[in-house]
This record gives C-alpha cells, structure tokens and sequence, in this order.
C-alpha cells in the first residue's frame, strides 16, 4: 500500500546503529523521510524545516514558539505545555539552527508516540498564527503602555530571551565572526533574533513566512527506534501529507563567495561599570574548512581541532600562552552548517595583540606542517573520538536526537547524503589509513594557512556600549510615542490589556479536552529496582551496580573529605581540575593526556556533593570509563596522577587557574539562573554553602583572587595544594562500579590492589557555616535577571511528600509559566522541592525583577484557591511520572545508583513516592500550601541582573555588588 504514496529511495543496514534504515519521498506532497529501525523503546521522531533567515529579526526563532502556541486540532492556547503536563515523553522541545527548525519528541510509551506526533505534526502545518496575532505579540514583541503619560516599551518572549543571549560577549563574538565569514548568504544573520532588529518584524512578514517555509514539499522527516514502519507511513500521509501537493520553495542555502583577502573586524560588548577593563578583549581568527557534506574532512578537523587546540598541551594553545596572549585558548569547530569553518579564540587578551595573535597562529601552524604532528596525539585524538561514538552517551539526550541532528548536518544540503555523519566506522578507517601519509598537515596547510576565506574579529569591552543601547532603545520609543495620536496612544493601551487578557484567560474545558493523554491506567506502578549491590575489597566498600554497558567499563572512587574548611574546599575544586592537567613523574602532561586519551574514554577528577537534611557529604572523585582489555593500564594511571603530579610549576599553575577563571565568568552568562540558585541556598544550607565554595560565588571570587594576587600567593598555594594531596587521598574510600558481573570480576583484584596504597588519614571538622540572608543583588552588564528565591519546609516540620514532585511540574508548565513567562516576557522559570527540604524558584532571562517576586509571593494564595478536576490532575500526574522515568544512560544510570545509595534513598522510598504521585488528588495540592508559605518565608533573595535594574530596585536587597571582578 505505502509503495503507492512513497517512492522507497534507499534500504539498507546501518552497523554504527544496529538500524534498518530507509529513505523515502512522498509522492504527493514531496516530503522527505528518513527512518531507523530497531529495537531502542525510547523512539523519536522529528519534523524538521529548511529555514534561512533574511535578516536579523529571529523571524525562524519566534516561528519554532510560535506554532506550539495552539493548532487546528488542538486549539489550547499553550499546547506545548499541555504535553509538559500530560505526557510520558522522554524528550520533548523545538531547535532552531542558522539554517533549520526542527520538532523533536521522544517516548518509550506507544500510544503517547502516537499522540505527539499528531500534535507535532498539527502544529508545524496547521498553526493558529493565522486566527490569533496574540500569539506572535506574545512569543516575538509587543509595544507596552498602560497609561499615555507613562513611558512606553517592548515585551515579548523571545526578544527578552535574545537580550540576555546577547549579554553574553561569546555571542556577540560568534554572531560576528559569522556575519564577516558569510557576508553573501544566509549564514550572515542571526536566526535566533538580534533584539535590535526583532522589533522591526512585522505581522505579516511573520505570516508570509510560515506560508513559504512550512510545507510538506520543504520538510525532513526523521524516524528511530521500534515501530511499526509501515503503519507510520501509512498514517503520515492519511493524516496530513496527502493534504498537500508538492510545490518547489526556494529554501537553498546559497554557497559563499571566497575572499580574495582575509577580512579584518571589530565589535563591543558591555561590562559592568565596576568590571575591570584590562586584557578583556576576545581575539578570534576563523576560517572555512569546506562542505559539511565532506564527512572525512567534517570528523578530520573535529579530531584536528582538537590535537592543536583543545587537549592539554595541546600546541597551538601553548604557543599562544607561552606568548602571553590571553588567559584562556579555545577551538569553536562550527560544523553543523553547509560551510563549516573553524574559529581560534583568546580570552582575556589584549587588543593591542591581535596582530601578534596571528603570527603566532600562521607561524606555529608553519613549524607544525614542517615538523610532522605528533602521532601519539593523533592516535590519542582518533581513540578518544571512537571511544565517544561508540559509548553514544549523551546525557539526558536520547541517542535518536543525536542521530537525527547528525543526518540533517548532510541530509539538508543534498536529498541523496542522509549517512555520511552517521557512517563513521569507516571514517575512522579512512583517516587512521592516510595518517602516515600526512593527511593532518595537509589539512593545515589548504584550510588554514593557504585559505584567504578568513575573518579577523576582535571583541573588544565598553562600560558604555550597554548603556548607549539603553538609551537609543528608549530614545527610538519616545520618538515613536511623539508620532502618536492621543488615539492612536489609546489603542496601544487598549491591545496592552487586551493582550494580558487573553494570556490571563484559560483554555475552554472543551479546547484542553481536545489534546490526547494517556489514562492513570497507562502508568507503570512499580519502579525501576536500584541496582547497589555491596561488597567489601580489602577493606574497602565497594558498590557494584549490574548494568548492561555494551563493554565499556564505569569506576568511580569516591575520597571522602568532609569536613575541611571553606578554603580547602575551594582548593579542593581547584585541584580537580589541575590533576591530569600537570606533569608527573613519569610523564610530561602532555604526554599524560596522550595515555588517556589513547587508552580509556575518560578520565577525570572531581567533587560531587550529596547535600542532605543539616548535613551534608563531599567526595573528591576519580571517575573512569574504559573498555575490558584497558582496565589495569586504567589503575596504572590513576595511581600515577595521585602519588606523581608535580605541582611546582608555577607557570603550568597559572594557565590552569586563568582558564578555571574564564570558564566560571562563561557559566555565569550561560547560567545565570543556576548562580543565583544556588547562592541564594547557600544563605541557609550548609551543603549548598559547601556548593558554593566549590563552584559558585564563593568559588569563583577565590579564583579571582588567586589571579589578581597569584605572584604572592604562588608559593603558599602549591605548599597547600601538596598538602591536601596527602590529606584527602586516605584509606576513607567508597567504589562505585557500573558494568556487569564479568567486568567486576575483571576490576576486583585491581581494586584491591589501588587500596593498599593508601593509609589512615584525618580531616579535622573545620568548614564553617553560620545561616545568613545575605540577600544579594549581583549586579552585570547582562540586559536581563536570573531571579532566585530559596527556603526550606523541613525547617518548619514539613515533610516529603509525592504531591510536591506533582506541584512542580504544575507550577512549571502552568502558575510560573502564565505568570512569568507568558505575561511577563521571561524565557523561562523553574522550581524544584528537594527531599531534604532545600526548595528554590527561579527565572530565567527575565525582563522583571520585584514582578518576580511578588509571583512567588503570592503562590500560597494560589495554592489555598487551587481546583483541578480529575483530568487536570491525571494529566499532571503523568507528566511528573513521564519525569520520573526518563531513559538514563548506563553511566547516568550508576551514578543515579550510588546517590540514592549515599542519600540512604531505598527502593520502599522511591515506591512510596510513585504511589503518593499517582494518587495524588486536588485536597493534596491544597495541603501544600502552608509547605510553600514555609520555603518562602525563609526569605532567601538572590538576584543575577542588570546593574540600572537593581541599582533602582536596592532597597529589596540587603547587598548590592559587582559579580565580575
């Protein structure tokens, strides 16, 4: 039957993912699919659309919100929310690319698939944008004015969410370098949307483009796990492809013109009016490095990129540092375009350097080609990267995602190329083949060094680029508010409530009865059994978790070092990332990095904290993920680091505390929202206080000391830090092990050979902890607010309860999504109500600040008003549960394990909560609100933000400081 409406295109096995696939055409409509077939339960599907942006309005960004806000079929005003709600997805979000938008979901449950994909499908063709310009003032922009003598100004989801992307001097920096790159095609303009230029979209323009772009004819769809093929063919065009007939869209992604001449660039970023100004300029130098449809070239410069430039020692960056140009080097390989190019980053450089930077770059890069690359970094970079494809963990991301993304990176830009990302065995093959014959340098000498196709960017700070855009933005509003009418003014007032009115106003019972949702019936009731199984070697505890690995071997040693003090702990962070970073005995640290990379998947050092009622425990870990045959080279290795690393080299020391610098600054213009999380529990909480210490605020203004005062503290710091090395590597030790039976008999006797080593050692009780509500406004350059408010209910004699996982994914996806996001234009706000108490509300990129607040504020009052009927609440429920079960990777799944093991979680616990969530009823929500008055009666307040917006709002705050020093 299907033959009749799909020309098969290609069939065939593909051994990388144990998969079926098959490419098809509709014939009809002229869409593209792709599917793999096998036996993953966690099944994906996407719909992707080519979608070339024309300007820098984010006209493809607001598009991807846009169409999830309400369809022909299911008229909810917010039908992404819905399925937050309500379903049993695994992974469930919208992406857009420079070039693309695509519509991934991911479930284990057939029948919620099933449903997703009728709302996916829905959305993207037959969106209520047409019927309901209330939606592209909510997601894009809007004028606000509530009273003609009051000011007038913008909102909007997206715009807001782009003002704090561009905070960030990395995405002005990258947006740049693209825009100089690609001067004459699509990959000059932002996609996402430049909050400059979004005000300027219009309605129509809006409409016009769903009308071209979002059509059958120019669509890619994408299939993997196990499902019946046929049936989803077959339903695909009843349902919605043979509404179509096939139309040619001119969506092609034009090829850029070569340069003659590499081109030379500057752009400013803001900082904060306190922030230093010295050696804080970004020098980057980029260049194209062919076709992403090249595959061998594609993965060559992926592991390239990495010899030169990422891995320790790596000799491009060590040129650059050894020549003092900047803090901290980085490669950004940008290959998930049709022209890929690659782009090398300084940090905290000079701009008085940046034609030093490329000598430095053209020279080393010279010596590099002359002299050969070092082929134990190129069989250390191919082995790393196999090792990655291989083990195919990616987070919480389920693996149909990855592969999805990997075949539109070639599917995209040629109808007939959907595998040549994704057939990597023979990649690996190919490249391994040419090595000897000097295929690395040659890549060198015709990509970068005789390529002309370069930019020259240099992104330097200002103290008043942020205040000069504030001013032009209010001064372009007065200037359009002095061409209105008294009338004219009215009517802005009169769409600014109309527009709050129908956010305010829900969906009718009869729109939300229309999206589908599983019954109580279709949820599993017992829980997945914890595998802790435990054992004793040579004196140690070991915890064995009998998980299937596909061969690959998951050891973490835990050295428990609770207890040292505030200092230490931030040392003690410190350390985790000089390990395996210096020289030891035996080997320089380049050549270290060289051993692991060519022998295990990882190995790595780190602190994990399990913070729990008053208390908290803190292990210094070893963690290590390799295959049977490596396992005791792995011992072998590890034992080195711990009992060899020299610590002496001040110099080595320096780079290492200026990169651990930089990276933090990155993560508070990233995650600003997990900074003031985070400080804000640290007021009441002492494991949050030891978080704190080891990679929040407290953490990264002891690395900025280090930085500023290193030449006097130099010294002390490696007398401490050779200390702490003898102190915390003690005989106090717990093994977590993830792999199956055979694999632990393989690593038993060399665990019992790793613990011999040690002795008894003692940690004296010294971290200190006195609750204090700082009450902290964190003041940046950053054009939005990460808004945290923090408690504890178990302070109050509340307990745990299953209701409360319940109340979060309600809070999420309906109170704090109505209230902040949807009508007060942040991109995001989230909860979570931790087991031992510890409870936080948060925005995220948030245009408001005591807006926020008095959100939170008045939850109680929404919770003693609360009514849900028995569909609402089912469908809640099944979301929290849907949650609860996500497919974790084997790694995830032991490192899950060995916390529920050390929080002293059981499987009764987790079965207790299950049932409580599937129970819960309307009168148990109500109950909760005497627990949420609790957390916020704490009064824990930390605000991330604008330094105009809490310089104007500081009588909320108890401290108002800079965060970047």
């Amino acid at each position: 039957m299907i033959d009749k409406k799909f020309d098969l295109l290609k069939k065939e096995y593909v051994k990388e993912l144990d998969s079926t696939a098959y490419v098809y055409k509709h014939i009809k409509s002229g869409a593209r699919v792709l599917i793999f077939s096998n036996k993953d339960n966690n099944k994906v599907f996407t719909i992707g659309f080519r979608t070339p942006p024309a300007n820098d309005t984010g006209l493809p960004h607001i598009m991807e919100h846009s169409v999830l806000c309400g369809t022909r079929k299911y008229p909810v005003k917010e039908v992404f929310v819905e399925l937050i709600k309500g379903s049993l997805n695994t992974f469930l979000n919208a992406f857009t690319f420079p070039d693309k938008t695509c519509y991934p979901f991911a479930s284990c449950n057939d029948k919620d698939f099933a449903n997703l994909m009728d709302v996916y499908m829905d959305a993207v063709l037959y969106p209520k944008i047409y019927e309901r310009k209330e939606i592209f003032l909510q997601e894009g922009w809007h004028y606000e004015m509530t009273d003609v003598e009051k000011e007038i100004s913008y909102n909007g989801v997206v715009y807001n969410e782009m003002k704090g992307a561009y905070s960030s001097p990395d995405r002005i920096l990258m947006h740049k370098i693209q825009s100089v790159m690609f001067p004459d095609n699509a990959y000059q303009y932002e996609s996402g949307g430049d909050p400059k230029a979004i005000i300027d979209l219009s309605y129509e323009e809006f409409i016009n483009f769903h009308k071209k772009y979002y059509h059958p004819s120019n669509s890619y769809i994408f299939m993997y796990g196990n499902m019946d093929v046929e049936e989803k063919l077959e339903w695909l065009d009843k349902e919605y492809l043979s509404n179509f007939d096939k139309i040619e869209i001119d969506s092609q992604i034009k090829d850029a013109k070569d340069f003659e001449k590499p081109v030379f660039e500057k752009v400013e970023y803001p900082v904060g009016q306190e922030e230093s100004m010295d050696e804080k300029a970004y020098l980057s130098y980029s260049t194209t490095v062919g076709s992403t449809n090249d595959a061998k070239t594609w993965m060559a410069f992926n592991i390239l990129s990495y010899i030169l430039l990422d891995m320790p020692g790596a000799p491009l960056k060590q040129a650059l540092l050894d020549a003092k140009i900047g803090k901290d080097i980085s490669s950004q390989y940008n290959d998930g375009i049709k022209e890929q190019y690659l782009s090398i980053v300084a940090k905290e450089a000079s701009e008085a350097d940046k034609d030093r930077f490329i000598k430095v770059i053209e020279d080393e890069l010279k010596k590099i080609v002359k002299e050969g690359i070092d082929k134990k970094a190129i069989e250390a970079a191919i082995n790393r990267f196999e090792f990655k494809y291989r083990e195919a963990d990616f987070g919480r991301m389920p693996k149909g995602i990855i592969y999805m993304m990997s075949a539109m990176d070639s599917w995209l830009y040629d109808e007939n190329d959907q595998f040549s990302h994704i057939l990597t065995d023979g990649i690996f093959k190919s490249i391994k083949d040419d090595v000897d014959s000097g295929y690395f340098e040659k890549l060198i000498e015709k990509y970068i060094l005789n390529n002309n196709h370069k930019a020259i960017v240099v992104a330097v700070p200002s103290k008043e680029i942020g205040q000069r855009e504030v001013n032009k933005t209010s001064e372009r509003l007065q200037n359009f508010k002095d061409t209105l009418t008294l009338e004219q003014k009215k009517q802005i007032i009169v769409d600014t409530a109309n527009l709050k009115k129908y956010q305010s106003t829900p969906s009718s019972k009869e729109e939300l009865s229309t999206v589908p949702m599983l019954s109580r019936k279709d949820l599993t009731l017992e829980v997945e059994p914890i595998s802790n199984i435990e054992k004793e070697v040579n004196g140690t505890k070991v915890i064995h978790h009998d998980i299937f690995t596909n061969g690959i071997n998951y050891i973490d040693i835990l050295f428990n070092v609770k207890g040292l003090s505030n200092k230490r702990v931030s040392q003690l962070s410190l350390l985790a990332s000089i390990l395996t970073a210096v020289s030891t005995k035996n080997y320089t640290y380049k050549e270290l990095n060289k051993v692991i990379d060519a022998n295990f998947g990882s190995l790595e050092f780190s602190l994990n904290n399990y913070t729990q009622f008053e208390d908290y425990k803190l292990y210094f870990t070893a963690s290590i993920s390799v295959l049977d045959d490596k396992i005791q080279k792995a011992y072998e290795v590890l034992t080195e680091i711990i009992n060899n690393s020299i610590l002496d080299d001040e110099k080595r020391l320096f780079e290492i505390i200026s990169e651990v610098k930089v990276s933090l600054e990155r993560k508070a213009s990233n995650s600003g929202h997990v900074v003031s999380m985070m400080r804000a529990l640290s007021y009441q909480n002492i494991g949050y206080k030891v978080e704190d210490a080891i990679s929040g605020i407290d953490y990264y203004n002891y690395i900025t000391s280090l930085t500023k005062n290193y030449n006097n503290e130099k010294a002390n710091l490696i007398k401490e830090l050779k200390e702490l090395i003898n102190l915390i590597f003690s005989k106090d030790i717990i093994v977590s092990f993830t792999g199956n039976k055979e694999q632990y008999n393989l690593n038993e006797k060399e665990i019992s050979n790793f613990v011999k080593q040690f002795k008894e050692t003692k940690i004296d009780n010294e971290f200190k902890f006195e609750k204090n509500n700082l009450n902290e406004g964190l003041k940046t350059s950053f054009n939005v607010q990460y808004v945290a408010r923090t408690g504890n209910y178990r302070e109050k004699g509340y307990e745990y309860k299953g209701s409360l996982a319940v109340l979060n994914n309600m809070l999420s996806s309906d109170y704090l999504w109505n209230n902040v996001r949807v009508k007060g234009g942040a991109y995001g706000c989230m909860c979570n109500f931790n087991k031992n108490g510890t409870s936080f509300f948060v925005s995220y990129r948030d245009p408001k600040l005591v807006e926020t607040i008095k959100v939170y504020e008045n939850l109680p009052e929404y919770l003693d008003k609360f009514t849900a009927d028995e569909e609402e609440m089912t469908k809640n429920i099944i979301g929290t549960i849907g949650a609860m079960d996500a497919p974790l990777t084997p790694a995830a799944q032991g490192r899950k394990a060995i916390a529920l093991y050390l929080n002293n979680i059981s499987d009764e616990a987790l079965k207790k909560e299950r049932d409580e969530v599937i129970n819960c009823k309307e009168q148990d929500i109500r109950d909760l609100k005497d627990t949420i008055a609790a957390i916020l009666e704490a009064d824990s307040l930390c605000v991330v933000g604008n330094e105009n917006k809490i310089e104007e709002n500081k009588e909320i705050f108890k401290n108002t400081v800079s965060l970047f020093k």
